[in-house]
């Protein structure tokens, strides 16, 4: 059984889906305040810990101590309830590379990657005899229709 929170994030995801555009704005919009939250984080973290004083920095508006929070907070939301947290930061492919145990490429050794190329290939090969087969079909049922 899914949890409600999990119910709400299909529903505004199902609602979205349906919406690119506002999808695409709704998602950027969560980006954005989620790196802005981290961004004013760190700089008030820098901020607390400059003890020195020195003006090494330049200083913009000094703004409350809840705004860099407030803002990852507020983005996190929004990018978790419409289903973009994970897919924004690290990628579909990376993801679905992961769910399937697949290695990087530099986590692989050369015979790997050989072995991979060579199936590939094969696969290729396959595929032209394939294509081949079906033209010389094609033309069997296109000299049977016109003979």
């Amino acid at each position: 059984m899914r949890s409600g929170l999990s119910k709400l994030e299909q529903r505004i995801t199902s609602y979205l889906s349906h919406r690119p555009k506002l999808y695409a704005l709704v998602v950027g919009a969560g980006v954005v305040l989620f790196w802005r939250g981290i961004w004013h984080s760190a700089d008030q973290i820098h901020e607390y810990f400059n003890l020195n004083g020195n003006n090494l920095t330049i200083d913009a508006v000094s703004t409350p101590w809840w705004d860099g929070p407030a803002s990852l907070l507020v983005g996190g939301i929004i990018l978790y309830f419409t289903g973009a947290f994970i897919s924004s930061f690290i990628g579909n492919e990376l993801i679905l590379s992961g769910l399937r145990g697949e290695k990087r490429l530099s986590q692989k050794t050369e015979s790997e990657v050989e072995n991979e190329v060579s199936a590939i290939s094969e696969i290729k090969d396959a595929l032209d005899s394939i294509e081949n087969k079906l033209g010389e079909l094609e033309k069997k049922v296109r000299n049977h229709h016109q003979g």
